[in-house]
């Protein structure tokens, strides 16, 4: 990797977890019932943004399982996330590479939803990141891609990525509509040529069309790897489109982490290299649109450090999406 990427300090993808202990009493002995083990620790693990539980279990029996529990407070809208992921990766095929859901209870007295998964011994990339990891992961994204094409039967309602770019990945069009209180707020580049920006984004949700079920979040902090393999956890965000999509959401943390720039990182991509460069174009704005949008606004309830890591990326995107139109002047 460059030196000039190695040298940055990105804000670090951690946020603020709940403690294994902070599980109403009740459902800590639920999950024991079902394990047919004891609880003697918990190591919380500190990457991720999740406000909730994310700790590693080991057993009186001497098995280890990973959980992940959340419930209406600090931010209510986290147990239906994890609702989400456990009916999503219930539905994904054994040989996907994804830690296997074990058990999962949704408490509707406590409003707690807790996960219990198997442990995958592994362990996050490197930061800066490592050429080798680096090379390992894109590779098993193009295979995961591949093996989750056609989206696998039996899934929930995911929604199409078509959808979630019209819904959700809209960050220039909102920042548009909002009018110059929102322009004011922009850097200078984002407010000259937010109307521009918006026709771009616009073309987005018919852009990413296609039938790969999409992880939509990946991270190194959603990534294990272990000697054999390439894991990819925490699949909320999953729908159904283009298989390229995926590389596009993952390069400005990429970049960001001392990592190639983005346009290297897709030229890795078989996906890419096939598809419409105008179609790419169309997702990089809305990518970027989605993080400076988001980055503007008050950090979400028990979330307080996602704001900066959103921040970061798009910086990294809107360069990037400047490279990819250079009519769209400095």
């Amino acid at each position: 990797m460059s030196d000039a990427n190695r040298s940055a300090q990105p804000p670090p993808a951690e946020g603020v977890r709940l403690q294994w202990a902070a599980v109403p009493e009740q459902l800590r002995a639920l999950a024991e019932r079902k394990l047919g083990s004891a609880v003697v620790s918990a190591a919380s693990q500190p990457t991720g943004f999740s406000p909730g539980v994310a700790a590693r279990l080991q057993l009186a029996d001497g098995r280890r399982v990973f959980v992940k529990a959340a419930g209406p407070e600090p931010n209510p809208g986290v147990p239906a996330i994890h609702r989400r992921e456990a009916q999503i990766v219930a539905a994904l095929p054994a040989a996907a590479p994804v830690p296997r859901l074990l058990w999962w209870h949704d408490d509707a007295e406590s409003g707690w939803v807790v996960l219990l998964f198997e442990e995958v011994a592994g362990h996050t990339p490197a930061q800066p990141w490592l050429r080798e990891e680096l090379e390992r992961v894109v590779a098993a994204l193009v295979e995961l891609g591949a093996a989750l094409t056609p989206a696998p039967p039996g899934l929930p309602a995911v929604r199409s990525a078509g959808e979630v770019f019209t819904t959700q990945l809209c960050g220039w069009g909102q920042l548009l509509a909002e009018g110059s209180a929102a322009r004011s707020r922009l850097d200078a580049w984002s407010a000259r040529h937010l109307e521009a920006l918006a026709a771009l984004e616009a073309e987005a949700p018919a852009a990413v069309a296609g039938e790969t079920l999409l992880h939509l979040d990946v991270r190194a902090d959603n990534v294990l790897l272990t000697p054999e393999r390439v894991w990819f956890v925490d699949w909320p965000l999953a729908c159904v489109g283009a298989a390229w999509v995926d590389i596009l959401f993952f390069a400005p943390s990429v970049a960001m982490q001392g990592g190639p720039p983005p346009e290297q990182l897709i030229a890795r991509h078989p996906g890419v290299r096939s598809a419409d460069p105008a179609a790419i174009t169309a997702a990089v704005a809305s990518i970027a649109g989605f993080f400076t949008q988001r980055s503007l606004e008050p950090p979400p309830p028990g979330l307080p450090t996602v704001r900066a890591f959103q921040a970061a990326q798009g910086a990294v995107a809107r360069a990037w999406l400047a490279e990819r139109v250079p009519q769209l002047t400095p």
